[in-house]
């Protein structure tokens, strides 16, 4: 039908488009000021507020994350088909503009319009196309944000106000722990982070493929880019006070998600819960408040997004194959079905952050930057990476290898031309990362960038 035709194609083109834009703006950027693209437009000058957009070195590379991992989640749901398209790619299409938006915007009031705008498409998309539960998902989802959201909106207005200006390369630094609590709430609930955890289980399994595949890859890492540029670039005294219970949060996340993930009874399960994990790791690193934890953050924020894009999508491919993701229906799969468990097994195989791929290099950082704040915290982040090769192995071995379930028959087909061409290009940009993890680990924070100030600050 012509609407499933023009809405789809459009959207995938426009988001093609974007990929284009990005590969441009890259090789354009000036690696050696870490701060470009930047236009200011006055909006309201009385209380210095403006439309100010650039992009740092690490935001170069989020929204490099953003542009690929959507245009695969858009192609994936204009191949698998979705009702009422037009309304459905309008929405995935706002939803990218609005993770962008955060991603590039450099004053306060922006970032909250654009923080905020990324709940509207969400809301609908999880609660029209959703699953069964899907009204409850949206219910929890929504209340968890909107409490977050308001005390970082409460910050915001306080923070401006005592500054004379909302605009983040232009504003100080202040020494309130209370401002900083307000952000902190609302990236904590965002990321999440535990104990702010509660709606993720729902959210990512009510949720269409496609959209769980962006909530985990995508907007979790809003998340951490708020603590990262303005949490802990702005609040550098109320960051270091609270450092150890915030390490310790994280590291609570860490190992209670990847025990979650590897005691789930299907794949969606391990892939929610092990986000969870992954965003401990990454705030792991984040308050580890140096060079290495910050490097190592950005690189595995990129990495993990690509990975769990592809795994959402494939797990997405497995229920169309045999209308169940339960492990104990499942089974046997990689028999007949080569192209399956290839990309299954590669991506795999880098989440288990093997030597010398690219989530090894980003733990390896991540690690080697919480251990100048305590080897205590270190050997968390170590256990934890033990416990996450083991979730995976289990999800490999429950899909792939052990005896075929009764949801499994020949007529589950192998994945499609149209999926590999989706798929493929994830896997191959996680394995150039692979290759050269130094193109975001050394580029993520080139010349005088606000994170660098940061830690100066704190020596």
């Amino acid at each position: 039908p012509w609407p499933r035709l023009w809405a789809g194609s459009i959207a995938t083109l426009l988001a093609l488009v974007e990929v284009g834009l990005w590969i441009v703006s890259v090789t354009r950027f000036d690696f050696e000021m870490g701060f470009d693209g930047e236009q200011r437009h006055a909006w309201f000058s009385d209380l210095g507020v403006s439309y100010h957009v650039g992009l740092y070195g690490f935001s170069l590379w989020l929204v490099g994350l953003t542009v690929v991992a959507s245009a695969a989640a858009i192609a994936y749901a204009w191949w698998t088909g979705r009702d009422r398209e037009r309304a459905y790619f309008g929405l995935m299409l706002f939803l990218v503009g609005s993770v962008v938006g955060v991603f590039v915007a450099q004053d306060l009031i922006l970032f909250y319009a654009f923080f905020e705008a990324m709940l509207i498409p969400l809301y609908v998309l999880i609660g029209v196309w959703g699953g069964a539960g899907r009204s409850r998902a949206t219910l929890t989802f929504v209340i968890y944000t909107m409490a977050g959201s308001l005390l970082m909106l409460a910050a915001i207005v306080v923070f401006g106000l005592r500054e004379g200006t909302f605009d983040l390369v232009d504003s100080g630094t202040s020494d309130s722990a209370w401002l900083f609590l307000g952000f902190l709430a609302a990236f904590l609930v965002k990321a999440p982070v535990f104990p702010f955890h509660g709606w993720l289980p729902l959210a990512y399994r009510e949720s269409p493929p496609e959209v769980a595949a962006l909530l985990s890859g995508v907007v979790s890492k809003v998340a951490a880019y708020g603590l990262l540029r303005i949490a802990i670039a702005k609040f550098p005294e109320p960051a270091q006070d609270l450092q150890v219970p915030l390490l310790a949060l994280a590291g609570i996340s860490l190992v209670y998600g990847s025990l979650l993930a590897f005691r789930s009874a299907d794949i969606r399960g391990v892939i929610a819960y092990s986000s969870l994990a992954q965003l401990g790791l990454i705030t792991l690193g984040l308050f580890a408040l140096n060079d290495q934890g910050f490097d190592g953050a950005v690189l595995q924020m990129v990495v993990h997004g690509l990975i769990s894009t592809t795994l959402f999508l494939l797990a997405g491919g497995i229920e169309r194959r045999t209308s169940t993701g339960e492990f104990a229906l499942l089974g046997g799969m990689a028999r007949g079905r080569p192209a399956l468990a290839t990309i299954l097994m590669a991506t795999g195989v880098v989440a288990l952050a093997v030597p010398g791929s690219a989530a090894f290099a980003g733990e390896f950082l991540i690690l080697l930057g919480v251990f100048d704040a305590g080897w205590g915290w270190a050997v968390v982040g170590a256990v934890a990476i033990v416990l996450a090769a083991m979730y995976m192995l289990r999800l490999i071995s429950a899909v792939l290898h052990q005896s075929r379930g009764s949801a499994v028959n020949d007529a589950a087909l192998d994945l499609r031309p149209a999926e590999l061409g989706i798929l493929a290009p994830l896997l191959v940009c996680v394995l150039a990362l692979s290759a050269w993890p130094a193109a975001i680990s050394e580029r993520a924070f080139p010349g005088d960038d606000a994170a660098r100030a940061v830690e100066e600050q704190l020596r």
